[in-house]
């Protein structure tokens, strides 16, 4: 395996690495938003449910972004 190859897959798994933990930060800014919401309104699950799902939505939107955008 040349040294070329080895920084090659190390630029990839610092790519996927990036990708899910952006992935992961949207997700839990929902859900700790919808769930202080519900809190200070006291409607217990609405806006942790709402929310929830927006954020795994922009999620993927941002993902798919992503990917398709830095195609090597």
């Amino acid at each position: 395996m040349g040294l070329d190859q080895k920084k090659r897959q190390l630029d990839e798994y610092a790519r996927y690495s990036s990708i899910a933990i952006q992935m992961l930060g949207i997700i839990l800014v929902g859900v700790f938003g919808g769930f202080k919401i519900d809190h200070w309104l006291q409607t217990e699950p609405i806006f942790t449910v709402i929310l929830s799902l927006l954020s795994v939505v922009l999620a993927i939107y941002y993902v798919t972004k992503d990917l398709l955008k830095k195609k090597f």
